[in-house]
């Protein structure tokens, strides 16, 4: 039998606002009431794994998250375990590249100059990013409503 099971489920995290992650998990279906979970992780080539310093908690006051700040983007992989103090509970591992769960910030400095032969010229700045080193790398996706 699989003893995964028994940990967490869903497990995804989201870096935004460029060096801010929230990593959030499901409580594992057959996991105990009391369950508790922690939550460590550390960035490639660095030794020691830390734990979460900032908890997301249910109702019970289960840790079903945690909230990071400061995270260095640029050609980090990060691996994140996840221990409960459940009876012969597996701990849940996983290694994310952190570049791919980054959600951009919208445009910058968006304007828009129309003249009166109705032609408009629109110009922004890229996205605030820690890791995107080539500006070219951004598509942009225009939107334009007739209201």
């Amino acid at each position: 039998a699989d003893m995964n099971v028994t940990a967490i489920e869903n497990f995804t995290c989201v870096i935004f606002n460029v060096s801010f992650m929230n990593c959030t998990w499901n409580v594992g279906r057959t996991a105990s009431g009391d369950t508790q979970y922690f939550l460590y992780w550390r960035i490639s080539g660095e030794e020691d794994f830390t734990e979460c310093q900032n908890y997301i908690k249910d109702n019970c006051g289960r840790h079903i998250g945690c909230r990071f700040e400061n995270v260095p983007i640029y050609r980090k992989k990060a691996c994140f375990l996840i221990s409960g103090n459940g009876q012969n509970m597996q701990p849940y591992t996983e290694k994310i590249d952190l570049y791919t769960i980054e959600k951009l910030t919208p445009p910058l400095n968006i304007t828009v100059n129309c003249t009166e032969a109705s032609r408009c010229e629109i110009q922004w700045k890229a996205p605030r990013t820690s890791h995107v080193k080539h500006y070219h790398c951004f598509k942009y996706e225009l939107l334009i409503q007739n209201k």
